[in-house]
């Protein structure tokens, strides 16, 4: 009895100034992300630091000179982001944010969560950059996540709780809101929850139910953002030539932001699971020879373009193969719209064909901007 009263001293000194229900719901989520993580991730778990003390949050706080709202102090107290890069540490901590990111061509985003010391430093620095170039402070903005590659900002209003991503021209203080507005509930409601804590557990849901899942980058792995399953995932076989297509809003991007332009990101996975076969004949291989492209804004067609290859590639498939996977991109003078189209193969090889070109659907998958940006 004395060892339970004793457990108890201990939980309400650290804990007892915040709800019981919250206190579970934060110590689940991170229960349960470290769990993912240990298991598909492993290499990321020695990125997260132990949880922050009150006295570290007040200190905190005082440097920033506003309070965070109660759910996000939570989230610190269990862990404290993720360490902080190091000159020494910098090229092999970078693929490891626990947010993730995604790579087209030149261009890599990799999110990490801040550690309280990293938020206080940027917040910072982001607030001197825009009193030099006379723009007014945001209100009680936190810099809570950002990309090591290229940049990419996530920031927490910690008046209203609301969380926003920054956008190509976050230099002149624009941003977007990543979390729906309508789920934040203020610190005095019964179960209060800010955009922060909403974001982090839509990311855990899509990572346990398999819509993101981690990829291979290099000599490393990353958390990638492209979406793995339906509805965001398109998937068509014809001939037995497996397409797989997804996109990602890119609000960060410098061609993003004139006359309304939005720009995407799309990731193409091409396979043979078992074979490729051709009126009744099974082929031991074939090769894209081109692409057709059908791109619309809403119901509009904006774009039908053909090309040789892929990204200057022109892939060979064999029968059960890893997928062949790349990424491009493309402006969209909208919000919403999608993508379809088709690949020319060949069986066999191209220098070498077997039979007559055939075409593969590219199924149609969505360009849009989600309620949730990641």
């Amino acid at each position: 009895m004395q060892k339970l009263r004793d457990a108890y001293k201990v939980w309400s000194e650290s804990f007892g100034m915040y709800p019981l229900p919250l206190v579970k719901r934060v110590k689940l989520f991170w229960s349960s992300l470290k769990g993912w993580i240990s298991e598909n991730f492993p290499e990321a778990l020695r990125t997260l630091s132990k949880g922050a003390s009150e006295a570290q949050i007040r200190s905190a706080e005082d440097d920033l000179g506003f309070k965070l709202p109660m759910p996000t102090k939570l989230l610190y107290r269990f862990c404290n982001g993720q360490l902080p890069f190091s000159k020494n540490e910098d090229i092999r901590m970078a693929p490891l944010g626990i947010i993730g990111g995604y790579v087209f061509y030149n261009y890599n985003v990799n999110v990490h969560l801040s550690s309280l010391e990293q938020m206080v430093e940027e917040t910072k620095e982001f607030n001197l950059h825009l009193e030099e170039q006379g723009l007014p402070i945001g209100p009680n903005l936190a810099l809570v996540a950002s990309s090591w590659y290229h940049p990419k900002t996530f920031l927490l209003n910690c008046s209203s709780g609301d969380l926003y991503v920054g956008t190509a021209n976050l230099s002149a203080g624009e941003m977007m809101p990543c979390v729906p507005e309508s789920l934040i509930k203020p610190t005095n409601s019964d179960m209060p929850q800010d955009g922060l804590l909403l974001w982090l557990e839509e990311h855990l849901r899509r990572l346990q139910n398999g819509m993101i899942k981690i990829r291979p980058l290099s000599t490393s792995r990353y958390i990638c953002l492209y979406p793995e399953a339906s509805p965001l995932c398109s998937s068509a076989v014809t001939n037995g030539v497996k397409v797989r297509a997804s996109a990602v809003f890119v609000p960060e991007h410098p061609r993003r932001g004139h006359l309304g332009t939005h720009l995407y990101s799309y990731s193409i996975r091409l396979s043979v699971p078992e074979a490729c076969m051709l009126g009744g004949v099974y082929f031991s291989s074939c090769q894209l020879h081109s692409r057709h492209w059908i791109i619309r804004c809403k119901d509009t067609v904006v774009s039908d373009m053909h090309g040789e290859g892929v990204i200057g590639e022109h892939p060979l498939l064999l029968p059960g193969q890893d997928e062949f996977v790349y990424e491009s991109c493309t402006p969209l003078n909208g919000s919403s719209g999608s993508v379809e189209g088709s690949f020319t193969f060949v069986p066999g090889r191209l220098t070498q064909p077997e039979g007559k070109p055939f075409d593969v659907t590219v199924a149609p998958f969505p360009l849009e901007v989600p309620d949730y940006i990641f």
